[in-house]
């Protein structure tokens, strides 16, 4: 990277803001390799990342304000602080119990400036990026509300929050209101809630379908051709048995 910095004319134009678009797409890559189990992809993503993760260190450094070494440490101080069941004398129970703990050392952390002094209370939501990503962005509020018990009891609590808002939804479809967007999006919340009782990443769980909807998809288009057939002349019920087939090829 030194070198690269130093000598390659688009590797020395690169900034922090430049690079940030970059490190997103090569993110969604490796998420992509992990779906499909490709452990080959997932190496080769990982070194993308990681090159990614050694750029950004080395701007810091011309910048006077980071180097690798200051980003390591600062990663192991932060495990170590976050851990204290396993460097402190904390004790926990389960795997729910940490989560809680981390989240509340998070929210602690926040509630003091870099010299020590008090600031004021953070709210438990703030540590939740604005730039995700809808759905995930739902995942992790969910997640910190949990984190300091505001949350369902069990999931058949959730289940029937999922039929509420979806008869909301019915109303205000019956009724015309302009409502609808909004009802659309407390059923999603919804959903994303009871897929989180499930212990289903809804995110995941979503992209499989995209991929096995274009899987079949495409399938209907290559055989329908195959078959000296045009889509937009086909009826949905010539449709329906190639996507049928498509289920088990």
């Amino acid at each position: 990277m030194d070198e690269l910095r130093e000598q390659c004319p688009w590797d020395k134009k690169q900034t922090l803001e430049t690079l940030r678009p970059l490190t997103i797409e090569e993110t969604y890559e490796l998420g992509d390799a992990i779906l499909e189990n490709d452990l080959d992809g997932i190496k080769k993503e990982l070194g993308d990342l990681l090159l990614h993760m050694v750029f950004y260190a080395r701007i810091g450094k011309e910048k006077g304000a980071f180097d690798i070494t200051d980003v390591l440490n600062g990663i192991c101080e932060k495990l170590i602080h976050r851990h204290p069941h396993i460097y402190g004398d904390v004790t926990v129970k389960d795997e729910e119990e940490v989560k809680a703990n981390w989240e509340k050392i998070k929210l602690a952390e926040r509630s003091v400036d870099p010299q020590g002094r008090p600031t004021e209370t953070p709210s438990v939501l703030e540590g939740v990026p604005r730039g995700l990503p809808s759905m995930v962005k739902a995942i992790r509020i969910q997640d910190k509300a949990r984190g300091v018990g505001f949350d369902w009891d069990n999931k058949e609590q959730v289940w029937e929050k999922v039929h509420e808002e979806l008869r909301e939804l019915k109303h205000e479809v019956d009724a015309g209101s302009g409502k609808q967007a909004e009802e659309i999006g407390d059923v999603l919340f919804s959903v994303v809630n009871y897929a989180r009782f499930l212990g289903v990443d809804p995110d995941e769980a979503l992209e499989r379908t995209n991929r096995k909807f274009i899987h079949r998809f495409q399938y209907l288009e290559r055989e329908s051709r195959k078959d000296g057939k045009k889509l937009d002349e086909m009826s949905l019920e010539e449709m329906d048995a190639y996507w049928e087939r498509a289920k088990t090829s």
